[in-house]
């Protein structure tokens, strides 16, 4: 192996150990549960744009299955057309790494851009995993205001399910 090889493995071990250190010193992951049905995904889409709407937000939500595939989608009328892919991305996050996306954000804050390595890995606001039973069994995603807006709205979906 050359130095150059070996470096960037060690590297590599060293932000994966940094990482799962820091986040897993916030929060303890919760297992997986059966996935998000279509019934409850439109339930939590409903939740997400009705809190928007209030605000007078645009934004587009995503409900992804434990595995991060596509359950539903919708979004507002005019909503910037990147926030279709990044709503899809964060809630893909959030459930395949059983957390919220701010953690990635607040991770990148103490310790620096190392995070943003890990494949899938979203550091904005606005992915939440869903839990039933103590079980993560998806996750939304919303974009197209703030971090901190798309997270406010992603949050009322969950509650509304």
């Amino acid at each position: 192996m050359s130095a150059f090889k070996r470096t960037m493995h060690i590297l590599y071990v060293t932000l994966f150990a940094l990482v799962s250190m820091q986040v897993s010193a916030q929060e303890q992951r919760p297992g997986y549960g059966p996935s998000i049905n279509i019934a409850a995904a439109k339930k939590i889409a409903a939740g997400v744009i009705a809190e928007c709407q209030g605000n007078k937000w645009n934004v587009a939500v995503a409900i992804v299955d434990t595995h991060g595939s596509l359950v539903y989608f919708e979004r507002i009328e005019d909503t910037q057309t990147a926030s279709m892919d990044i709503a899809i991305l964060k809630a893909k996050a959030a459930a395949t790494y059983r957390r919220a996306t701010r953690v990635f954000a607040d991770v990148i804050a103490k310790s620096g851009p190392a995070v943003m390595t890990l494949p899938g890995a979203i550091a904005s606001p606005g992915g939440v995993p869903i839990f039933v039973g103590g079980k993560i069994i998806g996750a939304v995603g919303v974009s197209g205001v703030t971090g901190d807006q798309d997270e406010q709205c992603a949050k009322a979906g969950v509650a509304a399910m």
